[in-house]
């Protein structure tokens, strides 16, 4: 029987299966191998006891990609979640978080939260920060329901990690999302029996049919971990697109005449913001000693 894990707790390992979710020990193989099974793994199990929904996991079938931090597996997009007020969006935070989305490859999408506290001058000024970037922007208040049925689109069908600094409302719009649908699955929520247990755990929520999201803890800060400077541009979506027609291979987008990134902020079709953090992490890791 094939299913995705949602959870890992003490060796017992949580697999979704559609209608059911039994409790599993992985076989020692696994360990043998140094494979450890992870959350969005999808696995092979051999159910022992049908009646109380227990089994084995005899296989993880191949994984498309994996987080470190979180460790989770065959994550298809993120869903960056920052307020638009209170508290006011972190930029340079939340460009390092693209940063190691783009470097994984994760395809991510910008939600704004609280709406209902925030003038139209916050929207503009954010969607002019990401012109040229490619990235779609959400505008949404979890407390109004404004935009939810968006995201719930965005959702369909995907695994999606649900990340953002802490205050900015990911709980109350993950709520929302599951609108009952996750406790009314009476047989997940008595196997996993969430809320009961004060620490945290990371976790795959059921919103519906092949829809699962990762709640991740909030993060005040993200290094740069693996990124070299010489490879920074590259995930910079308007930097990436540009760089092939700079004069020298190697460009560092800062000095160098004739490069294409920096004739496109002169003429406005890169944001000045998001170009000034570029030059920030450039110096950053030209500055980082090598151990």
């Amino acid at each position: 029987m094939k299913g995705k894990i949602i959870r890992g707790i003490g060796g017992f390992y949580y697999i979704h299966t559609g209608e059911n979710v039994y409790e599993c020990k992985a076989k020692g193989i696994f360990r043998k191998d140094n494979i450890k099974p992870l959350p969005g793994d999808w696995v092979e199990i051999a159910v022992l006891d049908e009646e109380k929904k227990l089994g084995n996991i005899e296989e993880i079938l191949p994984r498309k990609n994996v987080l470190i931090r979180p460790a989770v597996a065959n994550i298809d997009q993120a869903l960056v979640i920052f307020a638009l007020a209170s508290p006011k969006p972190n930029f340079n935070l939340l460009d390092r978080f693209l940063v190691m989305m783009e470097k994984q490859e994760i395809p991510a999408i910008l939600l704004f939260n609280k709406l209902d506290l925030a003038d139209e001058a916050a929207c503009e000024e954010i969607m002019a920060r990401y012109h040229g970037s490619g990235y779609e922007l959400v505008f949404l208040s979890a407390a109004t329901s404004q935009g939810v049925e968006t995201v719930r689109k965005i959702l369909r069908g995907k695994t999606t990690t649900v990340a953002g600094p802490s205050g900015v409302g990911k709980s109350s719009l993950i709520n929302k999302l599951q609108n009952q649908l996750f406790m009314e699955t009476g047989a997940i929520s008595e196997k996993i029996e969430r809320g009961r247990h004060t620490t945290r755990h990371t976790e795959l929520l059921y919103v519906e049919e092949d829809t699962y999201i990762l709640d991740t803890p909030g993060f005040s800060s993200v290094d740069l971990i693996g990124v070299e400077k010489e490879t920074l541009g590259s995930f910079f979506p308007e930097i990436r697109g540009r760089e092939d027609g700079c004069r020298f291979a190697g460009c560092s987008h800062l000095t160098e005449p004739d490069c294409m990134v920096r004739l496109a902020l002169a003429d406005g079709e890169i944001s000045e913001s998001r170009y000034e953090n570029y030059r920030l992490f450039y110096e950053e890791l030209k500055n980082k000693k090598k151990y």
